[in-house]
C-alpha cells in the first residue's frame, strides 16, 4: 500500500514537471490600440494557428488563413513545428565567410516585411505581430489589432509599420524598457481625419459611388520609404497613390495619383528624386519641390518614365555609392539605369526563373529575392561598371518576399591592424515559407554557382556595423493571394 502510494506520488510530481515546461507565458496587452505594447514571450497557440499575442481588442485568431487557397499551403506540416523558433548558432559565433548562418522560423504566417537596425531585426507577417530578434533569438515583439504587416522601415527609434487595412502605425520602444513597444501614432491622424472630412472638397473618388477623404490610403500599403533628410515619409499603396507624410508631426502633406495600377514600391534618391514602380509596368522618377519657404507642403512633378513595359514593377533600389537605379520585375529581370549619365539604360540582370519580388542593394553588391525561391547576390565591378553574379542563395521553400542587407566586419588574420580587417555582409531574407534566414556574403568571393545550408566554409571572428535597407511589398495577385500560380505564367500584374 505505501509503495503504491509513493508511485502515485512521484506520478503526479512527474506530471507537474512536464505541464510546468510545456507551459508558455502570456504576454499582457493594453485594452486599447492607441496604447499597444507589449513584453517577451509568447502566446499559446498551437502551431497550426498563428500565435499572436493576446489583447482584448485583438485575441489569438483561430480563423483559417486565406492562404489555404495558396499552392504554398501554410496548413502543410513545417519541418519546423517541433520548436516555434529554431536557429543555427549565434550571429557572433564562427560560421561560413559565404554562406547560411541561420534561420528564423515562427509557426504565424508568410513573412511579408522586414527591417534591420544594429542588432536587431524587425520582421512583419500576415499575422499581425511585430517580431524583434537580437543575435539570431527572438528579443520581444509587438502587435497590431488589424491588418497584415505589409511594408517596415526604421528611423531613430521609430518603427513605422503598413498594413493591409490601408494605415502605417508608428511604433517608439520604451526609454525605460527595450523590450516594450508602444504605438504612438497611426496615420493618418484621427485629428487630420475628422479636420478633412469636414470640407466636401477633401474627397476624391476612389470606385464607382464611393468617396473618401484624400489623406487616407483606401486600400493596403505596399511599400514605405524614408527621406530623413528632409524629414518626410513615403507612402504606396494598391490604391495607385503615393502620400508624402511630414515626419516632425505626421501630417499627410501630398497625395500623388502615381500610376494606373497598384503602386509596388517606392524609392528615394538624391537630389529630391523619387521613384515609383507600379502593377502597370512602369517605373516612374519625380521631382520634390517645397512650395512654401518654411517647408510645409510639398509638390512632386513627374520629370521621366524610366520603364514602360507589359510586365509588373515590384521592387527599386537605388544605390548612392554607384549611382544607379535597379527596378525588379515580374519577369525575372533587374533592369537599372545610370544616375551619372542621365538616366541612360544600363541593361538587365538575368538570374531569376521567376519573378523578381524584393531588392536590397548594399556597397557594390545588388541582392534580389524571387518567387522561384531563391537570391541571387550580384557585384558590380569597379572597372567598367559591369555586375558579375557571384552566387545564388538557396534554401527556402516559398518566394522570397523581403529581403534586408548589413554591413559586418570580419577578422582574416592575426593583429588588430585595418588591414586584418575583410568585409563582408548580412543578408536577411524573409519567405512565404513562414521563415527568415541568415546569410553571409564575402564582397570580395570568387563566383560560385549556388550556395545553401549544406556548403562548407570557414571563418574566423566577426563584428558588425549596421546599413538598413527600406524595401516594400505589393500585391500578390488577383485576389490578394494566390501569387505564385500567376508568377508561373507570368501573367500577373501585381506582387
Amino acid at each position: 500500500m505505501t509503495n503504491l502510494k509513493e508511485k502515485n506520488s512521484t506520478r503526479r510530481l512527474k506530471n507537474k514537471l512536464i505541464n510546468l515546461f510545456r507551459a508558455d507565458p502570456i504576454i499582457p496587452q493594453s485594452n486599447s490600440e492607441e496604447d499597444d505594447s507589449t513584453h517577451n514571450g509568447f502566446s499559446t497557440s498551437s502551431s497550426t494557428e498563428s500565435p499572436d499575442y493576446l489583447s482584448d481588442m485583438n485575441p489569438a485568431s483561430t480563423s483559417p488563413s486565406p492562404y489555404n487557397l495558396s499552392p504554398w499551403n501554410p496548413t502543410m506540416p513545417s519541418p519546423f513545428t517541433k520548436s516555434p523558433w529554431v536557429t543555427y548558432g549565434g550571429f557572433f559565433d564562427e560560421g561560413p565567410s559565404t554562406g547560411l548562418v541561420g534561420s528564423l522560423v515562427r509557426e504565424e504566417g508568410h513573412v511579408y516585411s522586414l527591417a534591420a537596425s544594429g542588432e536587431l531585426l524587425f520582421t512583419g507577417s500576415e499575422s499581425k505581430n511585430i517580431r524583434v530578434w537580437k543575435n539570431q533569438h527572438e528579443f520581444t515583439g509587438f502587435k497590431c489589432s488589424s491588418g497584415f504587416v505589409k511594408a517596415m522601415v526604421i528611423s531613430n527609434s521609430k518603427i513605422f509599420t503598413g498594413h493591409q487595412d490601408g494605415k502605417i502605425r508608428v511604433w517608439k520602444v520604451s526609454p525605460k524598457d527595450p523590450t516594450v513597444y508602444k504605438r504612438v501614432a497611426s496615420l493618418p491622424l484621427m485629428k487630420d481625419f475628422i479636420k478633412s472630412s469636414i470640407k466636401p472638397s477633401n474627397y476624391v473618388e476612389v470606385r464607382r459611388h464611393r468617396n473618401t477623404v484624400w489623406i487616407r490610403h483606401f486600400d493596403s500599403v505596399s511599400c514605405l520609404s524614408l527621406d530623413e533628410e528632409a524629414g518626410l515619409l513615403y507612402s504606396g499603396s494598391w490604391d495607385k497613390t503615393v502620400k508624402v507624410w511630414r515626419l516632425s508631426d505626421f501630417k499627410c502633406l501630398e497625395s500623388i495619383k502615381a500610376h494606373d495600377d497598384a503602386v509596388n514600391t517606392v524609392a528615394i534618391g538624391s537630389d529630391g528624386l523619387v521613384f515609383t514602380g507600379s502593377a502597370d509596368g512602369t517605373v516612374k522618377m519625380w521631382r520634390r519641390e517645397m512650395t512654401n519657404s518654411k517647408g510645409g507642403d510639398t509638390r512632386h512633378m513627374a520629370v521621366r518614365t524610366l520603364l514602360q513595359g507589359e510586365s509588373a514593377v515590384t521592387s527599386i533600389a537605388v544605390s548612392a555609392e554607384s549611382g544607379l537605379v535597379y527596378a525588379g520585375s515580374s519577369d525575372g529581370k533587374v533592369n537599372y539605369w545610370d544616375m551619372n549619365r542621365r538616366y541612360t539604360y544600363g541593361g538587365a540582370l538575368r538570374g531569376h526563373k521567376m519573378a523578381v519580388l524584393c531588392l536590397a542593394v548594399a556597397g557594390p553588391l545588388v541582392v534580389s529575392g524571387s518567387a522561384d525561391k531563391s537570391l541571387c547576390v550580384w557585384r558590380r565591378e569597379e572597372k567598367g561598371g559591369a555586375h558579375t553574379k557571384v552566387t545564388s542563395l538557396t534554401g527556402h521553400e516559398g518566394p522570397v518576399k523581403c529581403v534586408a542587407v548589413e554591413e559586418e566586419k570580419y577578422q582574416v588574420g592575426s593583429g588588430f591592424s585595418f588591414r586584418d580587417w575583410g568585409q563582408r555582409w548580412v543578408v536577411y531574407s524573409g519567405s512565404l515559407d513562414r521563415s527568415v534566414k541568415v546569410w553571409r556574403v564575402a564582397e570580395d568571393m570568387e563566383p560560385q554557382l549556388e550556395l545553401n545550408s549544406r556548403t562548407p566554409n570557414h571563418v574566423i571572428g566577426a563584428g558588425r556595423s549596421s546599413l538598413h535597407v527600406p524595401v516594400g511589398t505589393g500585391k500578390d495577385g488577383p485576389n490578394g493571394w494566390d501569387l505564385v500560380r500567376n508568377w508561373k505564367e507570368h501573367g500577373n500584374k501585381r506582387v
